[in-house]
């Protein structure tokens, strides 16, 4: 008999794959052991519940606290004087357009009040948190 390592048992090895090449290995299945019967439980057992389980159902979580109503629409009207009226000055600034005075007032004010609200409606006060950086979202 040859060894795993012999080049005379690999060249055996090989001569046989390429002799049985596309033939259909067969499988001898296992014949299925039979399962052992379920022990039956007493009736008068009752299942003995974890502590955990036996108190299941019994919580109530407290009222949430109401959403407050957000001010939407001065948030939007206050971030679109920030973002909005710069875009509009220096678009009509580029293509020339002739607007009154008046005009241009209106969009400083837009962008001056918008920046102001958006200012005075940032949190107030420092955090107990000493890794906050500031940021807020």
């Amino acid at each position: 008999m040859s060894r795993p390592d012999d080049p005379s048992h690999t060249d055996e090895a090989w001569r046989e794959i390429v002799a049985n090449f596309g033939e259909r290995a067969s499988i001898d299945e296992p014949t299925p052991t039979p399962s052992p019967d379920p022990v039956p439980v007493a009736e008068t057992e009752e299942a003995v519940l974890p502590a955990w389980l036996e108190d299941e159902g019994t919580f109530v979580p407290p009222e949430p606290p109401k959403v407050p109503r957000p001010r939407t629409w001065q948030r939007g009207a206050a971030w679109s004087g920030v973002l909005v009226a710069p875009v509009l000055a220096l678009v009509l600034a580029l293509t020339t357009i002739y607007v009154p005075p008046l005009f241009g007032v209106v969009l400083m004010l837009w962008f001056l009040g918008g920046f102001a609200y958006l200012v005075a409606t940032m949190p107030k006060g420092p955090t107990n948190d000493p890794w906050d950086d500031g940021s807020r979202v």
